[in-house]
Order: C-alpha cells, then structure tokens, then sequence
C-alpha cells in the first residue's frame, strides 16, 4: 500500500504494452476472438433460424453484432485496441494511428476468427441459411448493395476515428457509440446487403459455405467507405493524436 505522502501512478488507458513485441501473440489472439465472437452474433441468426424452425427477428439479428462489440471494446479494448475488423485496422493504419508492419497479422487474425465462427456454424447445424453470409437482396441489385456497403462502412470508421481522437470520448464512450452505430446500420440497411461492413465477418461464412459468388460486393465496399472516412476525419479533425494511437493499439 503507498504511503500517505506518494502520489498514485496513473495508469494507462491499455495495460498492454504495444511497444512489446512479445506481447503481440495476445493482441492477435484477441483479434481473432472478437472477430469470432462479432461474425457468430451476425451469422448465426440465419443459420438458427433454419435449423429450429423459430425465426430470429431482424432487429434482433442486427442489434446483437452491436452488442457483442461494445461488450468486447469494454473488455479487451486494453488489449488490441479492439479492431475486428480489417478496415478499420487500414482506416487506423492510414491515419498514422498503427503501425503499417502489424496490419498484416491484424487482419490474418480477424479473418481466421470469421472462418471459425462459420465452420462451427456448420458442425452444429450444417450448411444451412447460407451460414449467415451477407448476400445483395436480388430485388435491389450487387450495384445497390456495393454503394450500400460503402456508405456504412463509412459511417461506421468515421464514428470510430472520431471517438478515438478525442480523449473525452475515447474508451467507455466509443464503446457505446461504436456499438450503437454497428446497430443502427443494420435497422435501416441489412434488408440490401446484410450490412456486414466488415470483410472478415462476410468472408468466413462465404468460404465455409462454398458460396463466394457475392463476397467482392463486402470487400470493395467496406474498403472504399473506409477510405472515404480517413479523408473525412483529417478533414474534420487534422492530423492525427496520441489518444486516436494509444485507443487503437499502436502507441
């Protein structure tokens, strides 16, 4: 216990040392679990559906990815800057928040996650409801749901390069506002294109289940709304800070 005259060492907003190169083996552990855990609370609706016969509400089914982010921001935020999502680890790497030389194993590790959430998808209830992958609604069309993609991916890492910057609403903060966006993207937008806005949690489902006809729509939409909203951030905010690279794991 200090002495009554010592003053308390603040501590840091992550407890994991990203100048540590040893400790890179639980960032991406941690990568791949909240990428596990986010393509599974998105795919598996569909697929649980099917399987029991009891539907799965949409809102349900699109408030639920939002829910388990903002509870994995809360509970690893400290230790990977909570990314799961490989344009959001691009969107932090161009805004000089991250380090070009980790983006690699980041993005490794989201989609290794998404691929096993699907294929234990497929081990309880088989190839059934498409896995959960986020398919184009053939009523509006691949061209819709590109723009689509683009359009919440961009709202989605505009909220998180603007939580991040501030040190006001880094944290506790951006876990709301990033859960409550991923949420309300899904409300207006999953009936066009599943409003995925994250490769990895499309990709998994779509390999496992051998149907990666439509998987390109959730690639190049995500990655032009990501890069869209680096422009937008330095627009509205300038450069970069210490808070946005300590929040997202690279300082």
């Amino acid at each position: 216990m200090s002495g009554a005259g010592e003053r308390a060492t603040p501590r840091p907003n992550f407890s994991t040392d990203s100048l540590d190169p040893s400790m890179e083996w639980r960032r991406l552990l941690t990568e791949a679990l909240g990428a596990f855990f986010l393509t599974l609370a998105a795919a598996a609706p569909a697929v649980i559906s099917v399987a029991t016969g009891q539907k799965i509400g949409q809102p349900a089914a699109v408030v639920a990815p939002g829910l388990v982010v903002m509870a994995l921001i809360y509970t690893v935020g400290d230790v990977s800057g909570a990314h799961f999502n490989p344009t959001v680890t691009l969107a932090f790497a161009i805004r000089d928040d991250f380090p070009w030389r980790r983006v690699p194993g980041y993005m490794l590790a989201q989609f290794v996650g998404g691929i096993v959430a699907a294929g234990l998808l497929r081990a309880l209830f088989g190839n059934v409801g498409h896995l959960g992958a986020t398919l184009p609604n053939p009523a509006t069309g691949d061209l819709a749901s590109l723009v689509m993609e683009c359009v919440l991916t961009f709202l989605l890492v505009t909220v998180i390069l603007g939580t991040a910057h501030d040190t006001k609403l880094a944290g506790h903060n951006a876990a709301l506002a990033v859960g409550a966006t991923i949420a309300l993207d899904g409300l207006f937008a999953s009936p066009v294109s599943g409003a995925s806005m994250n490769p990895a949690r499309s990709f998994g489902p779509a390999l496992v289940s051998g149907d990666l006809g439509s998987v390109w729509i959730y690639f190049v939409g995500p990655l032009a709304g990501a890069l869209l909203a680096t422009l937008i951030a330095w627009a509205l905010h300038g450069e970069t800070t210490d808070t946005a690279r300590r929040t997202a794991g690279g300082r």
